[in-house]
């Protein structure tokens, strides 16, 4: 069976940098470029016909939530360690 190699294009899209480069480091350790990826999810989403993951509409608490941690509203400093702490604690019991 011969398959032919399917027709490139060329095109443009606007990606938030940040995001985009810790993909690419995410990527590199897969040996799969950016353009690859993104293949990826094109040939996945019409294999799915729609997005090729779960996509939910947060519900009113959580949207408020979201709204008030972006706002800075009830945000507790806290650390690594005290999680870890609360972890354990949780654990043993």
């Amino acid at each position: 069976m011969i398959t032919s190699t399917p027709t490139k294009i060329k095109t443009d899209l606007y990606l938030d940098e940040e995001i985009t480069n810790k993909a690419k480091e995410i990527f590199k350790k897969y040996g799969v470029s950016l353009s690859d990826a993104i293949n990826m999810f094109l040939t996945q989403s019409v294999r799915e016909k729609g997005l090729p993951f779960e996509m939910k509409i947060p519900n009113e608490e959580t949207q408020k939530a979201i709204k008030e941690a972006k706002l800075g509203v009830d945000i507790e400093e806290t650390d690594y360690h005290t999680h870890i702490e609360e972890m354990k604690k949780c654990i043993s019991n």
